[in-house]
């Protein structure tokens, strides 16, 4: 690989953004190709796929053996509430190979002993999210059921690209949400983003389910969104 195409790739990590290496089986040539730069690639099918998928691969191009390395940055989880919901949720995203965060300024509850395998920041979600870099490979679920926590991360997610923006609650309560974000000057379009009631409706009840159906409901998103152009 030319110095330059590793130092592009390196930047592209850095600032957590997906590219893609193009190499030519038999030549040895290779292009790299930029998530923003998809769209107008002669390629553009397989490498929206690939991406998606999150997998390298070979695919045929006019008899030409093209070998695809996708380098996608690791999907982040930010959890506002350490709650029994997050309890179940932050093992079964770490094991789909999520970062997870928890997010609380509750100090009773977030503890390094309830949630043992995530990092726990015992803060006011508008201070530490910004900090986080909120993009399009995070995903934001408020849990915690108080507009105090809950509203100000859902704002910082809305101003964000996150993939996914979901909220606990019953369609009552995510009707005054919407008031009070509508007030706060977001549009219908914006709202439209949040998932709420949160989570695929799989008759879910204990926490455990719950959990369950909001991790099958961020990936079912993150799977589609890949499909956009970029």
């Amino acid at each position: 690989m030319r110095l330059s195409l590793l130092s592009d790739l390196n930047a592209e990590r850095a600032a957590r953004r997906a590219a893609i290496l193009v190499t030519d089986i038999a030549s040895g040539e290779q292009r790299l190709v930029r998530e923003a730069e998809i769209a107008g690639d002669p390629l553009a099918d397989e490498l929206r796929d690939r991406l998606r998928q999150g997998r390298s691969g070979l695919v045929e191009q006019e008899g030409r053996q093209l070998f695809l390395t996708v380098q996608a940055p690791p999907v982040r989880l930010a959890v506002i509430g350490a709650v029994h919901i997050s309890q179940a949720l932050a093992p079964m995203a770490r094991a789909v190979d999520f970062d997870v965060t928890i997010v609380d300024p509750r100090t009773a509850f977030a503890t390094p002993e309830r949630f043992p395998d995530a990092p726990v920041l015992a803060e006011w979600p508008d201070t530490v999210l910004p900090e986080m870099g909120l993009d399009r490979y995070t995903a934001l679920v408020a849990l915690t059921h108080d507009p105090k926590i809950d509203d100000p991360a859902l704002a910082a997610a809305l101003r964000s690209e996150c993939f996914y923006v979901g909220a606990l609650g019953s369609r009552k309560t995510h009707e005054r949400r919407v008031q009070r974000l509508t007030e706060s000057g977001f549009t219908e379009a914006d709202l439209a983003r949040i998932h709420a009631p949160i989570g695929l409706d799989i008759g879910a009840v204990s926490p455990a389910e719950i959990a369950v159906s909001i991790l099958a409901e961020i990936v079912a998103t993150l799977r589609k969104e890949r499909r956009r152009s970029a």
